[in-house]
């Protein structure tokens, strides 16, 4: 046996399963419309094969016939006539077919071997970097995992669905909502008011929570994680870039024990304190959640990590200006809107929530009164994450103002306005957008729902 029939023989192909596929789609040329966006030049295994698809895409982009005489001739106009076994081995082809009508099957198997192969040159790739040991541990397991990641992404083609299908998608989601009339779908915040206006944190969603330094972001999104955590019995990631693990479960323990979040800095601790903190910690080890520290991490090393958690229900980073992106540029705003858009379709990838920190521009401080409450346009680095947001939420506190000894954002006393927050529903796209009046209670890190405060926009 020759060379080429060993590396046939050892390497998935399936060569009928080609000559079958090419010549269903001489014999009916509609089959091309069934498997075109399913199958690439790449996808065959041999030259030939390779010559005769690329003409068939060649043809079929300008709308011409295609048979046996005008794809000789494509063959011809493209130099790869004699590469393909001219006439002869497309006649063959068109005769030997099995059945035009199983056209699907064809690409199917030829689909199926290619991606074989592509995991076989990949494992390749992946022993030469251990061998080599140029790469830290982490970044080639990292790099592994991300190669055949997208070789499984990449084959999962999606085609249309008549509306029929989705309809009765639907119709089952609203029948769920029209017998739990009021209660709020897909994943709560858990704080009431807010979930009523946002409706739901849906699968897939990327939700911006933006605010300037000092007024709670942090907290607000570890008290969300910490909610559904408790509530959905879903795994719950926790990306940190800027504060540790360890920070941040101390202002977890300290919002869900309500104990001082100084005290547990000083050790100054009361001995009721301690039985809280004790029960705190027995619900918290109960909980999925899992937290990851890495500084400038990029959102190929976040999706690596979240593979491996398994019922994933929510990921929590903090925050998107500190994130690493492969972006060949120095333009920040560029840089940030491809990392945003990542993040956008990672959620989709994943079919669960994104709640990313952001930091707003420091215009927001100079602006007189009331015009203090950030708006979408405040969004620092770049326009793309109102853009590629679902729902944006705001954090403004009125009293951080008057704590730095700036000008007070409004006339209203401080008293009106002392441990009160707001949560700024500017962009939403399945309810109302408007405000959200929340309690703040800053020793303890920890928001709370005001019930009666929701002002709705529209």
């Amino acid at each position: 046996m020759d060379s080429t029939s060993d590396i046939i023989r050892q390497m998935p192909v399936s060569i009928e399963a080609e000559q079958a596929l090419l010549g269903s789609i001489i014999v009916d040329p509609d089959s091309f419309d069934k498997i075109g966006g399913m199958i690439t030049v790449d996808d065959f295994y041999l030259a030939e094969h390779k010559h005769i698809y690329s003409a068939f895409l060649a043809m079929y982009s300008k709308s011409k016939t295609i048979d046996i005489v005008t794809l000789v001739n494509a063959l011809v106009e493209q130099g790869d006539r004699d590469e393909t076994g001219g006439i002869q081995y497309i006649r063959l082809l068109a005769e030997s077919v099995p059945s035009a009508s199983n056209v699907k099957d064809y690409a199917r198997i030829v689909k199926d071997k290619s991606t074989l192969r592509r995991l076989i040159n990949i494992c390749d790739e992946i022993s030469t970097d251990a061998y080599s040991e140029e790469e830290e541990v982490r970044t080639v397991i990292d790099n592994a995992e991300q190669k055949i990641f997208d070789i499984s992404h990449n084959n999962d083609t999606k085609e249309f669905r008549h509306i029929r299908d989705v309809l009765q998608n639907v119709y089952k989601d609203i029948e769920t909502m029209s017998e739990n009339k009021g209660a709020v779908t897909g994943t709560k915040t858990g704080f009431s008011g807010l979930d009523r206006m946002l409706i739901q944190m849906g699968k897939g969603d990327l939700i911006i929570l933006g605010a300037r330094p000092g007024m709670g972001k942090t907290s607000f999104a570890l008290n969300i994680a910490t909610n559904v955590a408790k509530a959905t019995k879903k795994a719950v990631a926790i990306f940190s870039l800027e504060m540790s693990g360890e920070q941040l479960v101390s202002r977890i323990i300290s919002s869900e024990a309500l104990v001082d979040s100084r005290a547990l800095r000083t050790g100054d601790l009361k001995p009721e304190d301690w039985n809280n903190i004790v029960d705190v910690i027995s619900t918290l080890s109960g909980c999925d959640i899992y937290i990851d520290d890495t500084s400038a991490i990029s959102t190929t090393e976040m999706k690596s990590k979240l593979r491996r958690l398994p019922n994933l229900g929510l990921v929590v980073i903090d925050y998107i200006g500190l994130m690493q992106t492969t972006a060949n540029t120095d333009n920040r705003a560029q840089q940030v809107g491809e990392i945003s858009r990542n993040l956008k379709i990672m959620a989709k990838d994943f079919g669960i929530p994104i709640v990313c920190c952001a930091q707003l521009n420091r215009g927001t401080e100079s602006r007189p009164g009331a015009g203090k409450r950030p708006t979408l346009a405040d969004l620092r680095d770049s326009g793309s994450i109102e853009q590629d947001a679902d729902i944006v939420l705001f954090l403004y506190r009125d009293e951080s103002y008057q704590d730095i000894g700036g000008a007070q954002a409004d006339d209203s006393s401080a008293a009106d306005t002392a441990n009160t927050a707001e949560v700024i529903v500017a962009k939403n796209r399945h309810g109302s957008v408007g405000n959200v009046k929340m309690g703040w209670i800053g020793q303890f890190t920890k928001f709370r729902t005001l019930e009666e405060d929701l002002t709705i926009n529209g």
